[in-house]
């Protein structure tokens, strides 16, 4: 049966290629990208009637405008995939928080909730974490302090991390939450620029999301974490299984995205 599939950061990379597998299979992508220009070009890229939705994740008020552009056309969203992610980019100007936490983490937490409502129990949500995690900085993940482009990426993947395995634990009825690094150094635009190398095949990435939004493999595995470099569900970084770091990393999110939204 055909799904209506939502992918954020869709217009290059993982999540185009994925929306093209996905749309191609039959399934309603619905796409999602910063530039209209690119969401027009990739839009006549995957075709089958897709539809686009700009928005800037550094921006919690363009996060919520997405959210409730999706629920003013669709009763029903039956797999979110939160793909869009930042590594090495100019700080938006103005932003109260480094963005890689507020691209990385706070963004695809609030299009989760507010997306919840119409996503069914046997829905999915995926979250690209990473091979990078690292514990979260509180300092940081509030905006009180930045660091450099790697750890602050690591950290705002863990906390990514934290918050998927969290939020299942919420919602044991469903829909499924899950995890998963894609692969380590895709041939990504973020790999290139962030590493200077061409990368590995990007269908490597494309194809786990594919199947951890379809495949029956992935369909009682809510609150894990997936690692297709290892290719087998695996355990996160420790950090992720400290239930007091874990507590103040939900914390922290909150109190950010409660300022962010004041």
């Amino acid at each position: 049966m055909a799904k209506t599939i939502l992918i954020t950061g869709s217009t290059d990379g993982i999540g185009l290629l994925t929306a093209q597998i996905l749309a191609d299979e039959g399934h309603h992508i619905l796409l999602h990208g910063r530039s209209t220009d690119k969401l027009t070009k990739a839009a006549e890229e995957v075709g089958h009637g897709c539809e686009t939705y700009a928005a800037d994740l550094s921006d919690i008020a363009q996060v919520r405008a997405l959210a409730n552009a999706v629920r003013a056309k669709h009763d029903t969203l039956d797999v979110l995939i939160n793909n869009a992610g930042v590594l090495k980019v100019p700080q938006t100007p103005g932003s109260a928080l480094d963005i890689r936490f507020m691209v990385n983490t706070i963004a695809p937490y609030a299009l989760t909730q507010a997306l919840l409502p119409i996503i069914p129990a046997d829905g999915r949500i995926i979250n690209l974490s990473s091979a990078a995690q690292a514990p979260v900085d509180l300092a940081a993940l509030s905006g009180q302090r930045s660091g450099a482009d790697m750890d602050m990426y690591a950290q705002s993947k863990l906390a990514l991390t934290i918050f998927t395995r969290e939020m299942a634990a919420q919602h044991p009825s469903g829909p499924v939450m899950v995890a998963v690094n894609p692969g380590s150094l895709l041939a990504s635009k973020m790999v290139k620029e962030g590493f200077g190398v061409a990368g590995n095949d990007l269908s490597i990435g494309a194809n786990i999301l594919k199947d951890a939004a379809l495949s029956e493999d992935f369909a009682d595995k809510s609150g894990q974490y997936f690692d297709n470099d290892a290719g087998r569900f695996a355990q996160p970084h420790s950090a992720a299984l400290n239930a007091d770091h874990s507590a103040d990393v939900m914390r922290g999110i909150e109190e950010t995205l409660a300022k962010l939204t004041a």
